[in-house]
């Protein structure tokens, strides 16, 4: 009697992970196909402004700035906000603004009570752009020289105030490839692009705080990121407040964009990751569901696999590897498409399981309110998390 109820068990698991890991792989077949690298027409109409919140940034602000006054096929500026560098950030803007008059650095005023630094420092930025679309860049993001190009003829073919991209993540350490991957796992594998496109829910919204266009009447009227200014985590409340405007957003394939190295080693990789957990899934309610959804379908089939072998089931063992396998196909095709490393994908289970352990620490952390801290910056996660559960108005 125990035998059978424990093959039944094992059974219904084997069953559990195939269904959860075809849930991405059908979501991944299509929106890969969906997704594609925006072409620019030879020359495009208009001034794009190339908005670059910098802190600290001397190590790659440089090569960003470079790349960025490289643009092709549109007219540029580029405005780099300096956020009270303490490096040589500024001094390495002005040496290159010496010899190119359309780079200016801005200085970004005190950080007032109420805000996160990235959204003032843009908001910032944006109150000294001239452009009619306003391209928002990390400053570690390096531009292809038809990016900014490309972007605005997708923005203005789709009709979309709102329009971003996945850069190319280059990986070196152990750390970032345990890590960063899931970013295009979480994008391409559970996010239903069509639906997207075709509802204007502002809960389908989502964007890579990386690279960001909007258009600058639709900033406008959305309200910027004064609006989100206590959000840790633009790349979701950003195209949430635009939808929620009745603008449409959209996303394209970004990896022929840009790339960006975000992190270097492991520490840096779960702290960064860690930052943002609270606008994201690591909310009481979330996060359940996204444990199971993750743990359910990349992690379970390798672990009923081996049990199933343990007691002899190969009805379960033929399932369970199944279900492996696809969840290692889908993990394959996008890192093959978006151009990740290939040494990243046997690293998948470990992946998923490295990328909940953050958003349970996140969600778990001790603490009157717990706090996100970047930059030499400290903020408490009470007002961010009010920020990503309270609808934006009309």
């Amino acid at each position: 009697m125990i035998q059978a109820v424990i093959l039944a068990v094992i059974f219904a698991l084997a069953v559990l992970g195939l269904v959860l890991a075809l849930l991405p792989a059908c979501l991944a077949g299509v929106n890969l196909a969906l997704l594609r690298t925006p072409e620019p027409p030879p020359e495009s109409e208009g001034l794009v402004s190339i908005l670059i919140p910098a802190r600290d940034e001397a190590s790659v602000i440089e090569g960003t700035v470079r790349a960025a006054l490289a643009s092709a096929g549109i007219a540029v500026e580029v405005l780099v906000g300096d956020d009270h560098s303490t490096d040589g950030t500024a001094e390495i803007v002005r040496a290159i603004a010496r010899d190119d008059p359309r780079l200016r650095l801005v200085s970004v005023p005190a950080l007032p009570e109420g805000w996160t630094g990235k959204n003032h420092a843009l908001a910032a930025l944006a109150a000294e752009a001239r452009g009619d679309h306003f391209l928002f860049l990390d400053a570690d993001v390096t531009l292809a020289p038809n990016a900014a190009a490309g972007l605005v003829a997708h923005a203005r073919r789709a009709g979309a105030g709102l329009v971003s991209g996945v850069p190319r993540q280059l990986m070196a350490s152990l750390g970032e490839r345990l890590t960063v991957p899931m970013i295009n796992v979480l994008l391409i594998g559970y996010l239903p692009i069509a639906l997207m496109r075709l509802l204007p829910d502002p809960s389908l919204g989502a964007a890579c705080g990386q690279l960001i266009l909007v258009e600058r009447e639709a900033y406008a009227r959305s309200g910027g990121h004064a609006a989100i200014r206590t959000s840790l985590h633009d790349g979701v409340r950003l195209p949430r407040l635009f939808r929620a405007r009745d603008l449409r957003t959209d996303l394209v394939a970004g990896h022929a964009l840009a790339t960006c190295r975000m992190y270097r080693d492991f520490a840096q990789s779960w702290a960064g990751f860690s930052k943002n957990a609270r606008e994201g899934m690591a909310t009481p309610r979330a996060l359940p569901v996204w444990t199971l959804l993750l743990f359910g379908g990349h992690v379970l089939p390798w672990l009923v696999l081996a049990l199933a072998f343990a007691v002899g089931d190969a009805t379960a063992a033929w399932i369970a590897g199944g279900a492996a396998l696809v969840s290692l196909a889908t993990r394959a095709a996008i890192t093959l498409v978006v151009a990740e490393p290939v040494a990243t994908i046997p690293l998948h289970p470990a992946t998923v399981c490295t990328a909940l352990a953050i958003q349970w620490n996140a969600l778990l952390r001790p603490g009157p309110a717990g706090a996100a801290v970047w930059k030499g910056r400290s903020y408490p996660t009470r007002g961010a998390e009010a920020a990503a559960e309270t609808p934006a108005g009309p």
